[in-house]
């Protein structure tokens, strides 16, 4: 199985995802790499490679592209000059069957708009979502979307976003009926904004669904549901609110064991039940977030990543085409989109803001967040 990586993506530079790659190679014995990115730079990396890393280097490739998405750039100007970029080569690779996977840790709102152009979408899905996981009680986890590639979405498109978010819970987390719901500002029925209240009217129409209705901020840790959907602007603030807080309580539990010498000693014998905790409450683990709705496997990694992060993206993508994830979707969406359409206002799909011509992106895509 071989992934392409744009390698130039990270906040952290190439150093960080070659050898975040690397460790992912050695993690699966049938992983081959595609580097995109600058040859010299990136033969320099993968020969400056720890030790413990070096035997990776022997299944890593190069394709050589001098050209990088800047993380201020537009998604309408990647799209007009980016064609010789990293991201671009790196989508054309998987776009191409060359790659069965991409992964890049670059600027979110053109790796979505190349992805659409170079990839084109399955089933009908107008634009992809952004998901992730979230971790739950008891080790469990659920999947948030969208993050950030649909900043205002409309009721048709929330719908999408559960019924895509239900098949990949399906079929790479094997549940046989994923619990889905609504992110709401309350569970009440009158709650929400009119595309929330209409994406809950529509999603009742779907009796194969498990669908639970509205769920608050504090339900997605829960582990009440498998599915938490959302339109990107709230998704984002969510994930990143939530790693702060994850990031803070870690820091104080720490200083709070520090702070005196008798508990000192206590954080002595409770170091091995807070490593765990920290290691569960880790954004580091989670990372990797799936672009669904791409007639291809496409992963985001967050721009921050370390090489331990980047090397979680890799093996997200992994785990995706070993599930043939876009092929899932296609057969799963095809005979479900529609149902919920006699449903509130119809006819509305042909005007729907959302939808543009091919390779053409809205005013908004300027506006993505660069996660």
């Amino acid at each position: 199985m071989k992934i392409a990586i744009d390698a130039m993506g990270g906040d952290l530079g190439p150093r960080a995802t070659v050898r975040g790659a690397a460790s992912a190679v050695l993690h699966d014995p049938h992983l081959e790499i595609c580097l995109f990115g600058p040859r010299r730079q990136l033969e320099g990396e993968i020969s400056c490679l720890p030790r413990r890393l070096v035997a990776a280097g022997s299944r890593m490739e190069v394709v050589d592209a001098s050209e990088v998405i800047a993380p201020g750039q537009r998604p309408a100007d990647a799209l007009r000059r980016g064609q010789a970029s990293s991201m671009a080569r790196m989508l054309t690779a998987v776009a191409s069957g060359s790659a069965a996977a991409g992964v890049s840790a670059g600027n979110t709102g053109a790796l979505v708009a190349l992805g659409r152009q170079t990839l084109g979408t399955v089933a009908g899905i107008p634009r992809p979502a952004i998901s992730t996981a979230m971790p739950t009680r008891r080790q469990g986890r659920c999947y948030l979307l969208d993050l950030g590639a649909n900043v205002e979405s409309s009721a048709e498109r929330l719908v999408d976003f559960a019924l895509m978010g239900e098949l990949m819970a399906r079929h790479v987390d094997g549940l046989d009926a994923p619990r889905v719901a609504l992110l709401n500002v309350g569970v009440e029925g009158t709650k929400g904004t009119a595309s929330v209240r209409e994406a809950d009217q529509r999603l009742r129409a779907f009796k194969h669904l498990d669908y639970r209705g509205y769920i608050e901020g504090d339900g997605i840790f829960a582990g009440q549901v498998d599915v938490v959907v959302c339109d990107g602007f709230v998704g984002n603030a969510v994930l990143k609110a939530s790693e702060g807080l994850a990031k803070m309580l870690v820091a104080r539990v720490q200083a709070t064991f520090e702070a005196h010498w008798s508990s000192r000693f206590v954080g002595a014998l409770a170091r091995p039940a807070l490593r765990r905790l920290k290691s569960e409450l880790d954004p580091v683990r989670y990372n990797g977030a799936s672009l669904l709705g791409l007639a291809g496997i496409v992963v985001k990694s967050h721009g921050g990543a370390d090489a331990a992060g980047f090397h979680y993206a890799v093996l997200r993508a992994v785990q995706e085409v070993r599930h043939d994830l876009p092929s899932c979707l296609a057969a799963g969406l095809a005979p479900r989109r529609g149902v919920g359409e006699s449903v509130g206002s119809a006819g509305r799909v042909a005007s729907d803001p959302d939808i543009f011509a091919p390779g053409m992106p809205s005013d908004d895509d300027s506006q993505q967040e660069q996660r």
